[in-house]
């Protein structure tokens, strides 16, 4: 895999002609300095933006955004995983290949603290709540996302509305959810029915014998490493526990219309805060910089909310499908990432060694 990602890299700087893009003007700067900064980062060329899958929080309309708005400056990109991502960005510290880095907020703090993160603070930097950034901006939090059920009701007779009835009979072999050793989105959703099973942050017991009965009873097709989105969307999954943005995508944008349902459980949901960094001693640091203050502009925040994700600009009119839900947790990202070493170890010891 990474001889593959390393010829496409290869690839994609032989296509970069970067004197032809020295003309390259902007019409009008969304902030000061952006004209000088575009400049910079055409003679750079490129974006090696880590995590950032194409069908996941609306990256896809954010890369075309950004490459419209700023000829001459490629992205190639890829689909780690949170935890996958941090440890890329261990193995590649000596001679690093990202420019930045998307992940869950805890696995941002996992890469702050092993000094992986150059500090940063980019556009709209203040309105970011303190608790969602590091002081200096090695990371910052750019949307939430909220676990719920994502149901294919061609292929589930009765939509499940609770963690409770997902322990059903009629749900075997039905369900998928992401890997919590190595995605945030895993991570989030075992805390999700850590609070619906009566667990807190500081007991994750009820929650992992929560998803190891749950696959007891024979009800969880699989555990996945990265976003089975497309398998969704092609009828291959009968329930996902997912995020809402991904549900929403799929009935609204992808066409599946009443045929994906979107539930938040009745026990209890998380709300998950996603950040991104300037990786220490990125090949394209310009770029970088270039990259994070877009999707922190207005027209980014917006682009996310469109992907029906909650931009953390709380200034940034949200759609009607992304409504409020009192059982949804805001959740203690820095307490979160505390205690992800243990939820990893214990998911792996009673749910998948069991």
């Amino acid at each position: 895999m990474q001889r593959a990602f390393a010829y496409c890299l290869l690839s994609a700087l032989s296509l970069l002609p970067l004197s032809a893009y020295a003309a390259n003007t902007l019409d009008a700067e969304l902030y000061d300095g952006e004209q000088e900064l575009y400049e910079a980062a055409q003679e750079e060329g490129l974006i090696v933006s880590f995590d950032t899958g194409p069908t996941w929080a609306n990256w896809q309309s954010q890369f075309n955004r950004f490459t419209e708005r700023y000829p001459g400056v490629q992205i190639v990109f890829n689909d780690l995983g949170s935890g996958a991502t941090v440890v890329a960005l261990e193995q590649a510290r000596n001679r690093p290949q990202a420019d930045t880095a998307y992940y869950y907020a805890s696995s941002a703090i996992n890469a702050h603290e092993k000094e992986l993160l150059s500090p940063f603070t980019p556009l709209n930097f203040d309105s970011i709540p303190d608790v969602f950034k590091a002081d200096a901006g090695e990371w910052f939090t750019i949307h939430s996302l909220n676990v719920a059920f994502i149901v294919n009701t061609q292929l589930v007779d009765e939509v499940p509305q609770s963690w409770e009835d997902l322990l059903d009979e009629q749900y075997r072999n039905s369900i998928v959810y992401l890997d919590p050793r190595s995605t945030g989105q895993g991570q989030v959703l075992t805390l999700a029915a850590n609070y619906a099973m009566g667990g807190d942050l500081d007991n994750l017991t009820p929650g992992i014998d929560y998803l190891a009965e749950l696959s007891r009873n024979g009800n969880v097709a699989r555990v996945v490493g990265t976003t089975p989105y497309a398998q969704f969307v092609r009828g291959e999954i009968p329930i996902w526990i997912g995020y809402e943005n991904d549900g929403l995508k799929a009935s609204i944008t992808d066409g599946m219309g009443d045929n994906a349902a979107v539930v938040i459980p009745e026990e209890a949901s998380v709300a998950a805060p996603y950040a991104i960094s300037l990786v220490k001693n990125g090949p394209n640091p310009n770029a970088g910089r270039l990259w994070l203050n877009y999707v922190m502009s207005d027209e980014g925040q917006r682009t996310f909310a469109e992907g029906f994700v909650r931009p953390v600009n709380g200034d940034i009119e949200l759609p009607d499908t992304l409504v409020d839900a009192p059982q949804i947790r805001p959740l203690d990202v820095q307490k979160a990432s505390s205690i992800s070493a243990d939820l990893s170890h214990q998911w792996t010891q009673h749910v998948l060694n069991q």
